[in-house]
């Protein structure tokens, strides 16, 4: 071994042969680190050593790294570590054990790593059909972000959540979240939240034209009404629907109505 050797950090010098290739000579750095409770790279050592482990196809070795650097408390590479051991359960389909692993990035408390970990419980819930709690997680992802100073991740779990309330017929909560988002995004993700709020628009535009032909407008109001929303309809998917609309409205029982939805129909004849 030269003297530069020597003199270059173990941590380094695991690192490199890491880069290289060599995972067999890295991990026997890091496990030698990783298994002193003096070293006060402990803690970076087994989160590396279970980077390593994982690559080399150890995954029990490896987890079992990820659990020591989890023990550490340490604020950074313990919340690397609970990462690491999540996102690995969640590959495998784990979701108890991903969910405990994310819960356990939460209890370390890094703020970096907290709406991370509040995103993918949301997930978690989203795939167990929890949809309730997949909406508070995502609230609490919007506001860890913005709390934390990652504006890009709160604006992120704020259009996740949007969609959520979209795909279940929320479009007014939606469109408020996403309001709110517009508060404090970053200018790149503004683009994205307004095609959103949009969306929402549409939907909330979708159920106003439904209700004033349910309400009992007068023919040529119910008439632009059913028009309104069966043009509308397609705009989002729903093409289905509005031939439905216009069927409703062409065979409707008030003949005026129909005559002024005919009239109406017929103008792309």
């Amino acid at each position: 071994m030269t003297s530069s050797e020597l003199e270059t950090p173990p941590l380094d010098t695991a690192r490199r042969l890491a880069e290289e290739g060599d995972l067999d000579a890295a991990a026997d750095i890091l496990s030698r680190l990783a298994a002193d409770p003096e070293e006060p790279d402990r803690a970076q050592a087994a989160v590396g050593l279970a980077v390593v482990l994982e690559q080399r196809g150890d995954v029990e070795r490896a987890r079992a790294a990820a659990r020591t650097a989890l023990a550490t408390g340490h604020p950074e590479y313990a919340a690397q570590a609970a990462c690491h051991l999540a996102q690995g359960f969640e590959r495998e389909g784990r979701a108890d054990q991903a969910r405990a692993a994310w819960q356990a990035v939460l209890g370390v408390g890094t703020a970096a790593y907290v709406p991370l970990a509040h995103l993918a419980l949301a997930r978690l819930a989203v795939e167990a059909g929890h949809l309730e709690e997949a909406g508070d997680e995502l609230r609490a992802a919007v506001r860890a972000g913005v709390a934390s100073g990652d504006d890009k991740m709160g604006a992120h779990a704020a259009q996740r959540l949007a969609e959520l309330m979209l795909e279940h017929g929320e479009p007014g909560p939606a469109a408020e979240v996403l309001l709110e988002a517009l508060e404090f995004a970053p200018a790149d993700e503004v683009p994205g939240l307004r095609v959103q709020l949009g969306i929402a628009h549409l939907e909330l535009a979708c159920a106003e034209f439904a209700e004033s032909v349910e309400g009992g407008a007068d023919p040529r109001t119910g008439a632009l009404a059913i028009e309104l929303l069966a043009r509308t309809l397609p705009l989002r998917g729903r093409d289905d629907d509005a031939g439905r609309v216009w069927t409703y409205g062409l065979e409707h029982e008030d003949e005026t109505l129909a005559a002024e939805v005919r009239l109406r129909y017929q103008r792309d004849a």
